[in-house]
């Protein structure tokens, strides 16, 4: 399963996605400083992580290759729910699999509700919107 893909940092778009230490992130921010006498212009990205919500930024060249992580919105329906930790299967593929959640998401993870949750790299986490 093809988890991220190549491309040059200066096709980064904020809003859009980069993976930086390995954790897929979300852009808040890129600037680009004019190219130098001896180089390249360098674009600094400013991210937030997808699941960890840690801020991350990342200094290079915008000719530079970079990742951006596959990031899917699929959907899943709440089978039981104890504490925080939410069982769940997956819509199309009939998966069931466990997530922890927040009090963000608290109100709409009962049992019998569907959800959207976001995957990448191998990560899951209930979407907030």
């Amino acid at each position: 399963m093809l988890m991220k893909q190549q491309a040059e940092v200066r096709q980064l778009r904020e809003g859009g996605y980069v993976v930086i230490d390995d954790e897929p992130c979300e852009i808040l921010s890129i600037s680009v400083s004019k190219p130098g006498k001896h180089g390249a212009a360098k674009a600094r990205i400013d991210a937030i992580g997808i699941f960890d919500r840690q801020k991350r930024s990342i200094v290079q060249p915008v000719t530079a290759k970079t990742y951006i992580p596959i990031v899917e919105r699929k959907r899943a329906q709440v089978i039981s729910v104890s504490g925080n930790v939410a069982q769940l299967m997956d819509l199309e593929t009939y998966e069931t699999f466990e997530l922890e959640f927040g009090d963000e998401v608290a109100d709409k993870v009962q049992p019998g509700n569907e959800i959207v949750y976001i995957e990448s790299l191998g990560k899951r986490k209930i979407a907030e919107k």
